[in-house]
């Protein structure tokens, strides 16, 4: 005799409603390097994507209440010689990513309103 046993979830009847589109984030060219990576890094302030680049690797860092459409002339965070693999924010400052590229090099970036500064 086998039987199941149920256990009660107060989340068991919660359902997720999709944002609209003008809520989200379109037109941004995702890497499509298969590493094992989510791609993407976020804080309080900012979201960061790495994203396909010629060239080289480069992301692109938006601020939360920039939403919509990306311009396809965003400015881009690049520097690395070969495609970025990880990004990552400090815990301790919003303001400062570090990014891992497959050239072997780590690069610490300190972003200042609307400029990128090398460190």
């Amino acid at each position: 005799m086998s039987f199941r046993v149920v256990r009660s979830s107060k989340f068991r009847h919660v359902y997720g409603q999709a944002l609209k589109r003008e809520q989200c984030y379109d037109n941004i060219r995702v890497s499509k390097s298969s590493w094992d990576s989510t791609f993407c890094a976020v804080n309080t302030k900012f979201l960061a994507i790495i994203v396909e680049s010629a060239g080289g690797g480069a992301f692109i860092v938006l601020p939360h209440n920039k939403v919509g459409r990306i311009n396809a002339d965003h400015p881009l965070v690049g520097g690395h010689k070969g495609p970025v693999l990880d990004i990552a924010w400090c815990p301790h400052n919003d303001n400062v990513i570090a990014s891992g590229s497959e050239d072997c090099v780590v690069k610490v970036r300190l972003q200042i309103t609307k400029h990128i500064c090398f460190v």
